[in-house]
């Protein structure tokens, strides 16, 4: 898994979405297919995209603006900040600029909410001692 969200390797990539998982616990993920290369998608926690993606499926053609890096198991991975639909051209937001996730602290999923663990999980899992101050 990556280490976390890191403000220096963030960038977009397009290509589809494909093996869409949201799994009880832990990150929504899919690939994403850019035809020369593959990266696993983080994006939230499955009782949060419900709320934000609900329209995304396999197939669909979009770009993702979030952090790069490689996992420990050799993969590519990003982890979303925001994903856009090309076909529509809608937005969803999953962090803020400065990387700190929608759902986490005290603002829960209130927009603007600056702060955070910037942990995809509850209770750690991704980031580890990778976690600090967002400031």
């Amino acid at each position: 898994s990556p280490m976390g969200y890191d403000h220096n390797t963030v960038g977009e990539i397009q290509g589809k979405v494909q093996g869409l998982s949201r799994p009880l616990s832990g990150p929504v993920s899919f690939q994403l297919a850019t035809g020369r290369e593959r990266y696993i998608v983080l994006a939230s926690p499955a009782w949060h995209w419900g709320t934000t993606a609900a329209e995304l499926v396999e197939g669909l053609e979009v770009m993702v603006r979030g952090s790069k890096s490689l996992g420990t198991d050799n993969n590519l991975y990003l982890i979303a900040q925001e994903i856009r639909i090309i076909a529509t051209g809608k937005v969803l937001t999953f962090r803020t600029a400065d990387g700190a996730p929608l759902w986490g602290g005290q603002g829960g999923m209130r927009a603007g909410y600056r702060g955070g663990s910037g942990s995809m999980m509850r209770g750690g899992g991704m980031g580890g001692g990778m976690r600090g101050r967002n400031r």
